[in-house]
């Protein structure tokens, strides 16, 4: 069994920064592209950012329009985990955020975390 189990969430100013992770466990063999969705009341699930694994291309990094400039994805993969830096949080950032990764246990499946609360608000 895989699971990914997210922490880092919580209340915090506008202006403010979270720093999000997620841990990958279980058996694994292989870990593809990394990354972060998040989804506000009332709104579907969107794309925050992901990031490729790094063995070919270095670690390629992709961030929707929204947070682009404010917030930073990284990832240790001999952790197999993955990190959200949230800088300059505002209000509209508010949503559960929800790790997600492409696994290879005995084949190559997406895998979702339980998702964490981040709440911007003064």
């Amino acid at each position: 069994q895989v699971q990914l189990v997210e922490s880092g969430g919580g209340l915090v100013q506008p202006g403010g920064s979270l720093r999000l992770s997620c841990a990958a466990s279980g058996s694994i063999r292989s870990i593809g592209i990394m990354g972060w969705y998040r989804q506000a009341p009332g709104k579907e699930r969107e794309l925050v950012a992901h990031m490729t694994d790094g063995m070919t291309d270095g670690g390629n990094a992709n961030y929707a329009a929204s947070v682009k400039g404010r917030f930073t994805i990284s990832r240790d993969n001999a952790k197999n985990t993955v990190y959200l830096q949230m800088n300059s949080l505002k209000p509209e950032d508010t949503a559960i955020y929800y790790c997600n990764a492409y696994i290879f246990s005995d084949r190559w499946d997406a895998y979702w975390g339980q998702g964490t609360q981040v709440t911007v608000s003064s």
